[in-house]
């Protein structure tokens, strides 16, 4: 729970702040002074807003639209994140149904942080020049054109390649399903809704995550349940309709996660502009900067660094072992289902400790540092207190797994 609470806390926390703390003022200012200074509590970073950038006689109105492209995009973030995540909860079947390795199921697990590096500088140019609908559009449709892929074939070896292709065209999704929610609440929502919008949106996609890890297995059932498996048991004819179930099964996951695609696509499709006809605010009439004048600018901050680097260890140390807890727990004869669960409620437990500490965080705004620093500290106990586990250091059991992994 603390290294996934540590992971969607610092991103409505960092993403949102730096996206949002500039809009606040402007929105909560009631007279607009030539210049305002804003001095936070480190009395380190000081934001200057001129006069100029605000037309104080701008139009704004909140629409009731607004929660639906909040359900729209959450959704889907919530499919690219669950399909991202859909073979490691089924390791196991996988294996035995098409002959995978281990190393075939982390590579399909891969694909996303691989997918996501190739792809975050296009989207984001795609997200500050094209709008909000352009992104999700192209994002819906790459998530649902890696479903449909999938659904081709289930014969070896033609299987490896379409599922291959089908995680890379998913993964190319990540940095909108991932990084928007700061933008599509600046721009649809209320300063007194934003902080509730961009946690929701945040989350939704883990949620995701969680939902492949109960669905998963409940869609492919663990079939060999931790056999010992010989070369005579191959030949029988059990064997043979084993395997036949087991793609049989797969088959039918993927077209359900297909049909879903779609679903969430046509809701893009049919109602998503890049942005209100009024702004919500003032500030979010206010012409931004540049893209590439913006990336430079970003470039060149330590301090984005520092965030960039916060962020980008955690969820890439939770990501990689969450999407392979099935292979690091197999040898531990812990099934399928079981191994599910465990990473369901892993989910579940630092979605809700998100949500929780997030609270405190704004009752007690001033020790913001300190909440991350706990997090980060207790998560890493954690990983460390389960890597002994698994190796034998300390003795075993499935309370310490269930404590450890939760």
């Amino acid at each position: 729970m603390t290294e996934n609470s540590a992971r969607i806390f610092n991103t409505s926390s960092s993403e949102y702040i730096a996206m949002t703390d500039k809009n606040s003022l402007v929105d909560n200012m009631s007279v607009y002074p030539a210049e305002v200074t804003v001095t936070t509590t480190d009395n380190e970073i000081r934001t200057t807003i001129q006069q100029s950038l605000i037309d104080p006689d701008a139009e704004t109105h909140v629409y009731k639209r607004r929660w639906y492209i909040l359900l729209a995009y959450s959704l889907l973030a919530c499919t690219q994140g669950g399909y991202w995540n859909t073979w490691g909860p089924i390791a196991a079947s996988s294996e035995d149904a098409f002959g995978w390795s281990d190393a075939d199921i982390a590579l399909l697990s891969n694909w996303g942080p691989i997918s996501y590096v190739l792809a975050t500088f296009v989207m984001s140019w795609v997200v500050d020049v094209k709008g909000l609908r352009w992104a999700c559009l192209s994002t819906a449709i790459m998530v649902a054109a890696g479903a449909g892929v999938r659904c081709i074939t289930d014969q070896p070896p033609y299987v490896k390649w379409t599922v291959n292709i089908g995680q890379f065209l998913n993964g190319l999704a990540g940095p909108v399903a991932m990084g928007v929610p700061p933008a599509l609440s600046a721009l649809w929502f209320p300063v007194k809704e934003r902080t509730t919008a961009t946690a929701i949106a945040t989350i939704l996609n883990g949620i995701g995550v969680g939902i492949s890890f109960a669905l998963g297995p409940y869609m492919v059932p663990d079939r060999i349940s931790n056999q010992n498996i010989t070369a005579s048991n191959y030949s029988s004819s059990n064997t043979t309709e084993r395997i036949s179930q087991e793609r049989h099964d797969i088959m039918i996951y993927m077209y359900v996660e297909a049909a879903w695609a779609v679903f969430v696509l046509l809701l893009i499709l049919v109602y998503f502009p890049a942005k209100p006809p009024k702004p919500p605010t003032l500030s979010a009439s206010v012409e931004r900067m540049d893209f590439m004048t913006g990336a430079k600018t970003l470039i060149r901050n330590a301090r984005f660094w520092v965030i960039c680097a916060t962020y980008g260890i955690s969820l890439g140390v939770f990501n990689c072992w969450q999407s392979v807890l099935d292979v690091i727990l197999k040898p531990h004869k812990i099934d399928e289902s079981e191994a599910g669960w465990l990473g369901f409620y892993s989910i579940l437990a630092g979605c809700v400790g998100s949500v929780i500490l997030a609270r405190f965080a704004d009752v007690f705004s001033r020790h913001m540092k300190m909440f991350l620093l706990l997090l980060y500290i207790s998560g890493t106990g954690c990983f460390v207190w389960f890597t002994l586990l698994i190796n034998g250091t300390i003795p075993e059991s499935t309370y310490s797994l269930y404590a450890a992994i939760i």
